[in-house]
């Protein structure tokens, strides 16, 4: 199963439904994804719920504008588990003309394509947000 995919459909798929939150299981990987995404301004907030014995959980609060929208519209997986997609900083092209991010693991952590194109680093491309 590929956790990431697991993790963004469910945060489109409850937006769309008007839903405040979704919980997930907790990884450091979807921790620095869910912060990425916090600073791009598609989710609210998400906090680490202590679980039953060792598994930790994630409640991510998702954002919509005043008139009730989502701010997460939609998301496309870009590189999965099967097929890797790597791309150099100068390959990273606006996602929806600069309305949309690319969401990159590089050697400096997850980031958002703006940041990987300023610090002049590339990577896996994970997804795109929009």
């Amino acid at each position: 199963m590929d956790k990431i995919s697991n993790l963004i459909i469910k945060m489109k798929n409850a937006s769309m439904m008007g839903h405040e939150s979704i919980v997930d299981s907790h990884s450091k990987l979807k921790e620095n994804i869910l912060n990425v995404l916090k600073k791009a301004g598609y989710i609210e907030d998400f906090k680490v719920l202590k679980g039953d014995g060792v598994k930790k959980r994630i409640r991510v609060y998702l954002k919509y504008d005043e008139s009730g929208k989502p701010r997460l519209t939609d998301v496309k997986r870009v590189s999965k588990p099967s097929k890797r997609i790597y791309m150099g900083y100068k390959d990273l092209l606006p996602v929806k003309y600069g309305y949309g991010i690319m969401v990159i693991s590089t050697p400096m952590g997850v980031v958002s394509d703006k940041d990987a194109r300023n610090n002049k680093v590339g990577g896996e491309v994970l997804f795109k947000i929009w």
